[in-house]
């Protein structure tokens, strides 16, 4: 039981091993009350009430604002990203390459919903985003990724679409090598493994989840390190870890 008395700016947790209390101005505190935070917002579905220049984007802010520290400090020549849904997303990313002025989207997705293919199609950032349609772990799809990336090019991906362990952990297998040197491949919602029993969650999310896939990816795979970029800015009480649905999303190309 997590009690928060505001008043006296006290954290308090109670379980079967006793009592621990926090001031409300430290990282314990905010981490305890984050993750209740997390919780009641997957619950009540809070991700699910963003958009992003006019296309729903179903991310927390959090995660979009820190992936874009990243893609700033990387600008990347291509941006893949599997799991396309509203585009959103897409629209994300082509607003930082605008910015940058560098790079392009690449949208990959077993099924882009005619309306949501017409709306992307539309936008005013169309010009620098390639939709494919197909399985992102079918040899055809991959090819054709492969396809639109120019030698040299710094290349970035986000893994967001089916989230099984073996759907991601293909998805890892496929896209890793495309990530270059110093570049990220980002595991998204590796959250699942902390939800089971909620609404909309599966009993095996314990196991079955992409931040699963990513640590047995890991063990194989040298040449990737898991690392959290550093904040760029940091003037807050002690605070270093980032509230997100992506736990160990960032794997760094070494």
């Amino acid at each position: 039981m997590i009690k928060i008395d505001l008043k006296n700016s006290k954290v308090t947790v109670e379980d079967g091993e006793g009592t621990i209390t926090h001031g409300l101005a430290t990282p314990e505190a905010f981490a305890i009350i984050s993750q209740a935070w997390l919780r009641c917002g997957w619950d009540t579905k809070h991700v699910y009430t963003f958009t992003w220049l006019g296309r729903p984007v179903i991310q927390l802010p959090e995660d979009l604002l820190r992936l874009q520290e990243v893609i700033y400090a990387v600008k990347p020549d291509v941006i893949i990203e599997t799991g396309v849904a509203h585009g959103g997303g897409l629209a994300f990313y082509a607003t930082l390459c605008r910015a940058m002025n560098r790079g392009r989207v690449i949208g990959v997705d077993i099924e882009i919903r005619p309306h949501n293919r017409a709306a992307i199609e539309a936008h005013p950032l169309a010009s620098a985003i390639t939709l494919i349609e197909g399985s992102s772990i079918a040899p055809g799809t991959a090819a054709q990724v492969k396809s639109l990336i120019k030698p040299g090019e710094v290349v970035f991906v986000i893994l967001d679409s089916n989230h099984t362990r073996q759907h991601v952990l293909a998805e890892l297998n496929t896209y890793s090598p495309l990530v270059t040197s110093g570049s990220y491949l980002i595991v998204a919602d590796g959250i699942m493994k902390d939800l089971a029993g909620a609404p909309r969650s599966h009993p095996d999310w314990t196991e079955n989840n992409p931040f699963a896939a990513s640590q047995e990816f890991l063990k194989s795979h040298r040449e990737f390190k898991a690392e959290q970029p550093r904040w760029l800015f940091n003037e807050s009480n002690g605070l270093s870890e980032n509230i997100t649905y992506w736990p160990g999303a960032y794997l760094r190309r070494v």
